[in-house]
């Protein structure tokens, strides 16, 4: 499916779901989690930790509070115990479930940063790739505004020429 590339902080869009780089205990620490956290005025923390442990490479949704989105979607790219560190799989298997959960929560848009790429150690130009490949074969049944966002100038041009080759 089709998507864009943006640059910004995440707990700054706008969109039916934001997505956060989770691990699977669902805790809200630091990097995307981090920001989201602090921007909702809420127990959105509580709330993840309530829908945890999961799976790594499974997901949860949240209450946005006040957020300018309905959801957070909480993908577990990353064990929290152990090693910590996310794995091809794991991205692949957190972006397909984001997109799946999406859809269930009939989400027209969503923003989504680079899964298991922070605190979870993964390459991001790797990891930037796994999602893109991930998103233009997922077929979407209400999905119809993704943005894949970046944090700094340097990612956005990593994951905007990685989205271009995929996609011509």
């Amino acid at each position: 499916m089709e998507f864009s590339v943006i640059q910004g902080d995440i707990a700054q869009q706008e969109a039916d779901a934001l997505v956060n780089a989770a691990g699977t205990s669902l805790r809200m620490g630091s990097g995307v989690a981090g920001a989201l956290r602090r921007a909702t005025n809420g127990p959105i923390n509580d709330e993840a930790m309530s829908k945890g442990p999961v799976e790594l490479g499974e997901v949860a949704a949240t209450d946005a509070y006040d957020l300018a989105a309905d959801y957070v979607i909480h993908a577990a790219a990353m064990p929290h115990y152990g090693d910590g560190r996310a794995t091809p799989e794991s991205i692949r298997t957190a972006t397909r479930n984001t997109l799946e959960r999406a859809d269930e929560l009939e989400c027209r848009s969503l923003v989504l940063p680079i899964l298991g790429t922070g605190a979870a150690g993964f390459d991001f130009e790797t990891g930037a790739r796994l999602i893109c490949e991930e998103l233009w074969q997922y077929e979407s049944t209400s999905v119809t505004d993704i943005d894949v966002i970046a944090y700094s100038a340097e990612e956005y041009e990593i994951v905007t020429e990685i989205a271009d080759r995929l996609h011509s």
